[in-house]
């Protein structure tokens, strides 16, 4: 889709109209118009939840295998398309072609296959029999007990618009694959991607109102889509500040809640640690998606005795990190989503300055482009402050951006530990040591919901959440289909 073209909305099976008109969906590189995007009324917010509601039924006693089926269909679909999705994935993210083809589109396409097989998982579990002896309640029995999971109901996916793909499917492949029907409300900023997931599972064979696609840059768009009576369930991803209002309203019907919010993951680097390997993963702050990632490694806490070697290799590191155009190969930071948030990341730059953090690297605005495209786009320079203390606002609140601080520590492993704990955030953490027994003693200390020991990478079939304000539940792997499921228990007398 580029040039204009005007996106309908999807409610009931149907592509419709939206009663809002359109928007411009403006690409982050150079400003270009990627596509009009539907602005959709509360009342098809609400259209689309009743939908949701009267497909529930029919869909949550479908076969597991028929789920399966459509799921792995949509996969196909994705995959086959995955060339032009993956241009209009880096198009409207703004995310270099590599990111956009394999982090997004890629990432959708594994997510899909994956909960096609686990619409297959059991979801009958026996419990051990129990001998009562006769009383008040009855005679002598033995009592049978089974734990089934049951679909939650009608969900409304809330999605980021760091990645259109990879969190989407996240969310609706778990969801569907459990029995349950979504209302999905893309970012305002990307939500194209998320259509084109629609027409896929559309023409996998998804029956009508089991999925349906409202966006909108209207704030009442989102609310519809959480304060619905036909809402059961939300799952959010975003900020800690927006998913708070979305709870409380959640609490007034008692709705179920998976909210995936901010983080401010610490890296703690002792003496002892492979310096190269932790330079490597802090450094995928700068360039996976431009810093704009819940789980980035932003706040390193790195003991004295190697902390200006470790300062050194990053700002080394740094040098060779090319900003520019995503669509350009060699480019490892694209922009950052809007000029909004390019304003936001570089007020904390400054903001950092004035606190007394020192600029190792970056700080100045990139000029990206030639001709009538030199100077467009919504860059930041990756940047790096060093010499910060544990009270600066730079430390303890989420850019989301290529923005990394350093903060040094002079004990050991307690000193480490409170700092890195030292945080409204819970959500991913990291430790590099050469001893493996004190990089796990510390990791099992912090509070977070995940800790990567001498690595940023992700089992994908760990659970994936946070502690503290980082948010509420846990999905990824088989967790995920307990996130969207209601455990009921059967107990009957033998």
């Amino acid at each position: 889709m580029s040039g204009g073209q005007a996106q309908r909305l999807y409610v009931g099976g149907e592509w419709v109209e939206p009663a809002g008109g359109y928007y411009e969906v403006v690409d982050p590189s150079d400003e270009s118009v990627v596509g009009l995007a539907p602005e959709a009324s509360r009342a098809q917010v609400e259209e689309a939840a009743r939908a949701a509601a009267e497909a529930f039924g029919p869909w949550s006693r479908t076969r597991p295998e028929e789920r399966a089926a459509i799921l792995d269909r949509a996969a196909d679909v994705i995959q086959r398309e995955f060339e032009p999705w993956a241009e209009l994935a880096r198009a409207e993210t703004g995310a270099p072609t590599g990111i956009a083809r394999g982090m997004q589109v890629g990432v959708g396409v594994a997510r899909f296959r994956r909960y096609a097989k686990g619409a297959l998982e059991p979801v009958e579990r026996g419990l051990p029999p129990q001998v009562t002896e006769a009383g008040p309640m009855g005679a002598a029995s033995v009592l049978g007990a089974l734990e089934v999971r049951q679909p939650v109901g009608v969900v409304t996916c809330i999605t980021s618009y760091n990645n259109p793909w990879a969190n989407p499917a996240g969310k609706v492949a778990p969801a569907l694959a459990m029995g349950n029907t979504v209302v999905v409300k893309p970012a305002p900023q990307d939500p194209l991607s998320v259509f084109k997931m629609a027409e896929a599972l559309a023409e996998a064979g998804l029956p009508p109102g089991v999925v349906n696609v409202v966006s909108g840059q209207a704030v009442e768009v989102g609310e519809a889509a959480v304060d619905s009576p036909y809402v059961d369930m939300v799952s959010f991803t975003g900020s800690t500040g927006v998913g708070q209002r979305i709870a409380e309203v959640c609490g007034r019907s008692m709705k179920r809640q998976l909210m995936e919010l901010g983080g401010k993951g610490a890296a703690v680097v002792f003496g002892d640690a492979d310096l190269d390997a932790a330079v490597m993963g802090i450094g995928t702050t700068f360039s996976f998606y431009s810093g704009q990632i819940c789980t980035a490694p932003t706040r390193v806490i790195v003991h004295r005795s190697v902390y200006a070697e470790l300062v050194e290799k990053l700002t080394g590191y740094l040098a060779f990190m090319k900003v520019g155009d995503p669509a350009v190969q060699g480019t490892v930071v694209g922009p950052v989503i809007s000029a909004a948030h390019r304003d936001r990341v570089e007020s904390y730059v400054e903001l950092g300055r004035k606190e007394g953090a020192r600029i190792a690297f970056g700080g100045e605005r990139p000029v990206v482009g030639e001709g009538d495209r030199k100077g467009k786009g919504f860059y930041v320079a990756p940047t790096l402050l060093v010499d910060c203390t544990a009270d600066m606002r730079v430390v303890r609140e989420e850019i989301f951006g290529p923005v990394v601080v350093v903060v040094p520590f002079d004990g050991g492993e307690d000193e480490a530990v409170a700092l890195a704990n030292d945080s409204d955030y819970g959500l991913i953490s990291y430790v590099w040591s050469g001893d493996a027994a004190r990089a796990f003693r510390v990791a099992r200390r912090l509070r977070a919901g995940g800790v990567g020991v001498n690595t940023i990478g992700r089992n994908m079939e760990a659970p994936f959440g946070g502690f503290k304000r980082s948010g509420v539940g846990r999905d990824v792997g088989s967790y995920a289909l307990h996130a969207y499921s209601e455990v009921q228990s059967i107990v009957w007398a033998g």
